[in-house]
């Protein structure tokens, strides 16, 4: 870190602690040369997770919206609203710890579907009728089938 007085670019962290919102670290440094004291602050750089739809069209990555579909698929079911929150949790960080930046919609509901499989069969129903745009009752028992061959 450069020293704002002299510009030498060499210092010492005195102090670190997080900010109140802690989101942010500021540290005290002291100048190597100079020896005079500065405050910095280090943030996390977020990279936004873009989300490529079925018609190709791309927009930034919501936990909102998939929070809201998922609150659809589990309406009346034994699932917690903090179970639900933990699936977005951890597909959002499953998307920001990959290397990719664009995403299609198909990998998250993918995702989602996985989870929710384990989570409640029913909610897993519901959310797949939708997502996978189901046509008809023989499409519907094709995926029920497929899931009581999985148990």
């Amino acid at each position: 870190m450069k020293c704002p007085f002299c510009n030498y670019e060499e210092s010492k962290v005195i102090d670190s602690r997080p900010t109140d919102e802690g989101e942010k670290i500021r540290r005290r440094r002291e100048c190597i040369s100079c020896g005079k004291r500065f405050t910095t602050y280090e943030i996390i750089e977020s990279v936004p997770i873009i989300v490529v739809k079925k018609d190709k069209s791309r927009q930034a990555f919501d936990r909102v919206k998939l929070f809201n579909g998922m609150l659809r698929a589990c309406e009346k079911r034994p699932v917690s609203i903090e179970q639900m929150e933990k699936v977005v949790s951890d597909i959002e960080a499953e998307l920001q710890n990959s290397l990719d930046r664009e995403v299609t919609s198909v990998h998250i509901g993918e995702l989602v579907m996985d989870r929710l499989k384990t989570l409640d069969e029913v909610a897993y129903v519901r959310f797949a009728s939708v997502y996978r745009q189901f046509k008809d009752i023989n499409t519907f028992m094709d995926e029920l089938a497929k899931l009581l061959g999985e148990k």
